[in-house]
């Protein structure tokens, strides 16, 4: 929905789907009754997620065709896509295979190009379509040392980005690619997406899109800025403790613009220096251990310094670290939630880029993204629709 020019949705890698039948059973179930309550006169934007095997069935004979087809007559348009995780997102274990492939793999380029076909013809006459995608790869994966690793990443991207520009040129389409940091990702924090950007994009990546488009490296820059853009994702800044007003400068600083903002938060929770109080805060915790995602936990201690744990049951068993005083972790928790249960939430952070975006909403592609509603603990479940609006609703009213 349209509010203040800003085209607000929520993600639809919140829905289980095997196919695109799947998919189009959750837009009828779900996003057909929320686009009769938030904007039943005019066309509804959709979030889509697709997966590698989605993607490659939406390809194939009149299935694109006949999917815009679908979409119109229900008034619903698509103007953002989920490109960051390719396989199942839901019942099963995903954990660090959300990154896989990862940007050295040539299926990660293939898959990213499928996404931009399709969005080319799923966007409406006019409108500005994003494409977020993973932060490169897993950082446990890939040795940061070593050059070649770089380049490898840097050309696949600029694969990517050079099919847009190309796009762009032919067509008036312009799409772009939002890069989205995330704990022990390859690039974790804003800095690290601003340097990769900074530090390759614009060397050799821009003499890699020179040479391919026949131009020269200013033009090439130019079309970079335009087309390789950040994805914000609010839960990600805060879990990282980075100030949301100084991840903007950073980016802008570096040349960068937003392309897409997930309006996220992860939960929160100071550490009491009493034991008894850490076991009882280490027991209410346990349920959030689930087996699905990994929920990667920052902690901040005494001297301000940061230690990070791979996944929620490690830093459990670390709860009686005597220079920890606060955990955050990556578990996206319903975005109206100032308090999670028996925990706070990080969306003081959400609340705060909201505020900071609040003057230049027009043309904003912003994507509520709370996919774990089917392993949330029991307290906090609400009906799938009735949560998804309620996120939406909070949205609207604070902007």
């Amino acid at each position: 929905m349209l509010v203040h020019g800003a085209h607000l949705t929520y993600c639809t890698n919140i829905h289980p789907a095997s196919g695109m039948d799947g998919v189009r059973r959750s837009l009828d179930e779900y996003t057909v009754p929320l686009r009769a309550q938030f904007s039943p006169d005019k066309p509804f934007g959709v979030g889509l997620r697709l997966s590698g095997e989605e993607s490659a069935e939406l390809l194939r004979g009149t299935a694109l065709a006949d999917f815009r087809a679908f979409l119109d007559e229900r008034g619903l348009y698509v103007f953002t896509l989920n490109g960051f995780p390719y396989g199942p997102f839901h019942g099963q274990a995903v954990k660090a295979q959300v990154h896989a492939p990862d940007w050295r793999d040539p299926e990660r380029v293939a898959y990213t190009l499928r996404l931009v076909d399709i969005l080319a013809a799923l966007l409406p006459e006019g409108q500005e379509g994003s494409i977020s995608t993973s932060p490169l790869s897993y950082a446990a994966w890939v040795d940061a040392e070593d050059p070649q690793t770089w380049a490898v990443l840097t050309e696949n991207v600029i694969q990517v980005i050079e099919a847009l520009v190309r796009l762009r040129e032919a067509s008036g389409v312009f799409i772009h690619l939002d890069m989205e940091p995330e704990p022990d990702g390859l690039l974790q924090r804003s800095a690290d997406l601003a340097a990769f950007y900074q530090d390759h994009l614009l060397r050799r990546g821009a003499r890699l899109l020179a040479e391919r488009l026949g131009t020269d490296e200013e033009r090439a820059r130019a079309h970079l800025r335009d087309h390789f853009q950040a994805c914000f994702d609010v839960c990600h800044v805060a879990v990282m403790y980075e100030d949301p007003a100084g991840a903007l400068a950073l980016y802008r600083d570096a040349g960068m613009q937003i392309g897409k903002i997930q309006l996220s938060s992860a939960l929160r929770l100071p550490l009491p220096d009493d034991a008894q109080e850490r076991e009882a805060l280490a027991a209410a915790l346990a349920p959030f251990a689930e087996g699905t995602y990994l929920h990667q936990v920052v902690a901040r201690t005494r001297d301000g310094s940061l230690k990070q744990y791979p996944d929620l049951p490690p830093a459990l068993a670390d709860i009686h670290h005597p220079d920890v005083t606060e955990w955050r972790v990556h578990f996206h928790v319903p975005v109206f939630l100032e308090q999670a249960g028996a925990f706070g939430s990080t969306q003081a952070a959400l609340l705060g880029t909201l505020d900071l975006l609040r003057p230049e909403l027009a043309g904003r592609h912003l994507e509520v993204e709370t996919y774990t509603w089917d392993v949330l603990p029991p307290e906090l479940k609400r009906p799938l629709g009735e949560s998804i609006a309620r996120e939406l609703e909070w949205v609207r009213d604070v902007l």
